[in-house]
């Protein structure tokens, strides 16, 4: 079934005990993020908070936080929407009589996918001057910089040719009517603020706040920069999408949004937005970034207020990104045929972490394959790319490090990428949206036999090579990581345990394929938690190093153990976590809450 509000997927929701209601009150600051925390680290439901204190509306959390809610979104299986669309696209090459006949499903379903403009609606129930202070907006964690709209969907139109985009970005509340707005790189919205700057004038937007779940979903795909998002809603609804005038600028919104934010970006005006903890699970720096100032708000006249808590996963944007990745890799895979399946970790902030499965025929086709996937909008911002065989399941981490133990020689497999474009919130290069990155080719060769697994019970004691290693881990066959005691710097540690003098004392560490050194805070016994901290705290060009490496012409040759200092340092942001306070606070009240009987 479509649901035209968001009080109708709630309703489903606790139908099918995904839901549970939270009466006592609550704080919008710090208390319901750390109990969302909490309920997303046990994953469990989604929770509407009835009584935030302060606030006339309801705060609804970890909506879309379980593959069971967001198929109760979609109403259909996401893999088969995914698989539906690039069979049609391919066989629509060239277009048949027969082929068209088979797709016709695709094709009703498409032609509904249109926009249905009514002269009223419920988003538009309550208009009101500017007061974003009169809205229960969270403020997160201790040290971000204020309160965030954290599930905002913001839209825009093309300056020039009137294209839609709708895009989420953060919101960093600066007043009742001014906010901060996260354009970050690669963003269809960013691009229209941009020309609309060239042309010296405001950028018109409205920020739907809540809506039909499959809005809220689209809002977050990443499909082609050209493709309008409420179009791609409107085909996931099977339903064309009812669409009111907003009242103070020139543009068209979903009838059915919970909250409508109007307003506009003027050109040329900064402020400093931020800090903000972050999926990454570390604080984003405070930076400049367009500002924007609200015109109108208006509102269903029962409306509820959704948030999304964000910080050290798994929190619920894990089901929302791999549910995704299930849409549309079968197009990837249509478009480059040599991939079987591929992966953005979770763990990782999704674009920390790509693994790809390939099939290659022909010699170093999988970098064709990592290459390619690197030219294509949100996935050109993945950091680490890892290339496996067909038969390696890529998205499983232990499985993909022991393909790279197996098969990775760096000497052959290393490509390094420096000076090149970033995430936004990737903070590991001390320059925001510039950055490196690197491919790992750890696909089976014709021209050796797959490395055999080292010996776990040969490794030495490392404490007894240097004092500041807190405890060493096997994560899968040869790649070993290593924890150290506090914040203590990793590169000198990586630097000693790969010199000589060590491996002659311990020649079963020049068997490693990969050497990692975390800090203490990292969890060992978490492979979530293990693998945010591998891989969300390094540079490719500054905090990875070889055994062996020499320069020939202008090419660097690496040869031996592949050693990633993934340490904490300094000028990094903190880590996300609750105060003490806080923490203390949810403990003393939670068995109030009423949530524990559902997780």
């Amino acid at each position: 079934m479509a649901y035209l509000s968001l009080p109708e997927f709630v309703h489903r929701l606790e139908q099918n005990q995904e839901l549970v209601r939270v009466s006592v009150p609550v704080d919008a600051r710090f208390e319901i993020a750390e109990i969302i925390d909490r309920v997303c680290n046990r994953y469990g439901p989604a929770v509407l908070f009835e009584n935030v204190k302060g606030y006339d509306f309801p705060v609804v959390a970890n909506l879309l936080g379980s593959r069971r809610r967001i198929e109760l979104a979609l109403d259909r299986d996401p893999v088969e929407m995914g698989e539906e669309i690039a069979d049609v696209l391919h066989k629509l090459q060239p277009p048949k009589p027969k082929a068209l006949w088979e797709s016709r499903g695709f094709f009703l379903r498409a032609m509904r996918a249109k926009m249905k403009n009514v002269s009223s609606g419920p988003a538009q129930d309550v208009v009101m001057e500017p007061g974003l202070d009169k809205l229960p907006i969270l403020t997160s964690w201790p040290l971000d910089g204020g309160p965030f709209v954290t599930w905002p969907m913001v839209l825009t139109q093309h300056p020039e040719t009137g294209g839609r985009n709708l895009g989420t970005y953060r919101m960093h509340v600066f007043d009742e009517r001014t906010t901060g707005m996260h354009m970050q790189i690669q963003k269809g919205g960013g691009f229209h603020h941009q020309i609309a700057e060239k042309q010296n004038e405001a950028l018109p937007l409205c920020v739907l706040v809540g809506g039909d779940p499959v809005l809220m979903l689209a809002s977050i795909a990443p499909l082609p920069e050209n493709i309008d998002e409420l179009a791609f809603a409107a085909y996931l609804r099977g339903e064309p999408m009812p669409m009111v005038t907003a009242k103070s600028v020139p543009m068209r919104v979903p009838a059915m949004a919970e909250f409508v934010i109007e307003g506009e970006v003027p050109p040329h005006e900064r402020r400093m937005e931020g800090p903000f903890g972050d999926h990454f699970g570390h604080y984003s720096h405070a930076a400049e970034f367009p500002v924007f100032n609200v015109k109108k708000i208006t509102h269903r006249r029962d409306a509820i207020f959704p948030v999304s808590v964000v910080g050290q996963p798994p929190q619920e944007d894990r089901y929302i990104g791999d549910i995704l990745q299930d849409m549309m890799a079968p197009m990837a895979r249509m478009m480059h045929p040599e991939i079987r399946d591929l992966w953005a970790f979770y763990e990782a902030g999704f674009h920390n972490l790509l693994s790809i499965s390939v099939g290659e025929r022909y010699e170093k086709e999988s970098l064709k394959a990592a290459f390619g996937l690197l030219g294509t909008g949100q996935v050109s911002l993945s950091k680490i790319v890892v290339t496996v065989g067909p038969d390696v399941d890529c998205r499983r981490a232990s499985a993909v490090f022991q393909a790279i133990h197996e098969n990775f020689r760096p000497e052959e497999d290393f490509t390094l990428l420096s000076r090149t474009a970033l995430d936004t919130l990737d903070f590991t290069s001390y320059k925001m949206n510039l950055g490196s990155k690197m491919i790992l080719d750890a696909t089976p060769k014709r021209s050796f036999e797959p490395r055999p697994p080292v010996n776990e019970s040969e490794l030495p004691d490392l404490s007894n090579l240097d004092h500041r290693i807190a405890r060493q881990y096997l994560f899968a066959g040869g790649c070993l990581l290593v924890q150290l005691e506090g914040r203590t710097p990793g590169r000198d540690i990586l630097e000693r345990l790969l010199s000589r003098d060590v491996l002659s004392a311990a020649p079963i560490l020049g068997e490693l394929t990969m050497l990692v050194v975390v800090s203490e805070d990292v969890r060992l016994d978490d492979e979530c938690h293990l693998v945010w901290g591998m891989l969300t705290r390094f540079d490719a060009a500054r905090d990875v190093i070889f055994r062996e490496s020499k320069l020939v012409g202008a090419c660097p040759v690496h040869r031996g153990t592949l050693g990633i200092d993934a340490t904490w340092k300094e000028g990094y942001p903190e880590p996300v976590r609750c105060s003490d306070e806080i923490g203390a606070l949810v403990d003393r009240r939670w068995d109030e809450y009423g949530i524990e009987p559902h997780l």
